[in-house]
């Protein structure tokens, strides 16, 4: 009994797991816009506080899908690829974000994440980008 018991209580820690699981690039879709995710630079994902698993093939998209459920932010870890780490996922919340004709990204928005607003100054610096934090790119594109 005390084995199921253990079991169970193992189990209900797992299932409520904020852990991202893996983008299978190339065969997941998009949750928001049913689009394949195959670009390994601006993918993103949602992990809610219960563990369900939201992957999304760009930035854009997981914002976009935040729209009416901001309750979720607070208790989701988002996360976003950073653009100079591709496939490599970062906290969406404290990351830097660029708005840049320079780079175009899947859905148009040329929004892409950096792991700091030094490497997107970096990556991207010329006189049409704009910079933006997590509450910035939040209110931009609503």
């Amino acid at each position: 009994m005390k084995r199921i018991s253990l079991l169970l209580i193992l189990f209900t820690f797992l299932c409520c797991s904020k852990v991202p699981e893996p983008i299978n690039y190339g065969t997941d879709m998009c949750h928001f816009c049913k689009m394949t995710i195959v670009t390994k630079t601006h993918a993103a994902q949602m992990v809610t506080g219960k563990g369900k698993q939201y992957k999304f093939d760009a930035i854009e998209c997981m914002i976009r899908f935040l729209i009416d459920k901001q309750e979720l932010i607070l208790d989701s870890n988002l996360l976003i690829t950073d653009y100079t780490s591709p496939g490599t996922m970062i906290n969406a919340k404290t990351a830097s974000y660029v708005i840049s004709e320079a780079v175009s990204s899947p859905m148009g928005a040329n929004l892409t994440g950096f792991s700091s607003f030094e490497q997107a100054k970096k990556a991207i610096n010329n006189s049409s980008a704009d910079y933006y934090d997590w509450d910035g790119i939040f209110k931009k594109l609503n």
